[in-house]
């Protein structure tokens, strides 16, 4: 029998692990939570969870070493994937209290939502709660999804790719925004998959079945 892939849930000081890591098992994962730059580097996969402000998580990162790690493990070619702050992260810079850098793989800012929608009415921010996501791309983590589905949303930023080809799956706040975006072997969700119920878990079945696929 196959060993099951090592994956390792990146523990910086600001994630919501505990519900991550139950979520990943219900998938069929054996997940190890870590910290430690070496142990994401001997994983199989990483997934990079968050919660909070976009410049103490990217600081964390760096103080612990990790962002090294993340990024080596990316560009090694195993799959990563991002759960709210751990999509905005990639990007080059958010202007989250002030002008922020992040890890720079993904060309694009992360930007605050506006105080008014399209139509000029207020727009409520942060967005909270259920939204649908339109997946669009041909990702191969995204050939076990439907074309639409419902997942929670908690988050006052949102990321501006520079290249709509980034964008994998898509959601109305006011106007349309990247719910989620994907470049080879990275896939990241602005959205909360371990507090979606069945859509969460259908997106982590498929994280699954892409990790099982990848040589």
């Amino acid at each position: 029998m196959a060993a099951s892939p090592r994956i390792a849930v990146v523990d910086y000081g600001a994630g919501n692990l505990r519900s991550v890591v139950k979520a990943l098992a219900r998938s069929g994962f054996d997940p190890v939570v870590t910290g430690e730059p070496e142990a994401v580097r001997r994983a199989d996969a990483v997934v990079l969870p968050g919660v909070g402000a976009f410049a103490d998580a990217i600081g964390a990162l760096r103080a612990r070493g990790l962002d090294a790690a993340v990024l080596e493990s990316i560009r090694a070619g195993r799959p990563y994937l991002g759960l709210c702050l751990g999509l905005q992260v990639l990007y080059e810079e958010s202007d989250e209290h002030g002008v922020n850098r992040g890890l720079g793989l993904l060309e694009g800012r992360v930007e605050r939502f506006p105080a008014c929608a399209g139509d000029g009415s207020r727009l409520l921010v942060p967005h909270i709660g259920w939204n649908e996501v339109r997946f669009e791309g041909d990702h191969p983590l995204q050939e076990a999804l439907p074309e639409r589905d419902f997942f929670y949303f908690v988050h006052s930023y949102r990321a501006v790719p520079a290249e709509s080809k980034q964008v994998a799956g898509v959601a109305e706040y006011g106007a349309p925004f990247a719910a989620a975006v994907a470049q080879d072997n990275v896939f990241a969700v602005q959205f909360h998959p371990e507090k979606s119920q069945s859509a969460g878990k259908r997106l982590l079945d498929a994280f699954a079945g892409w990790v099982g696929s990848c040589p």
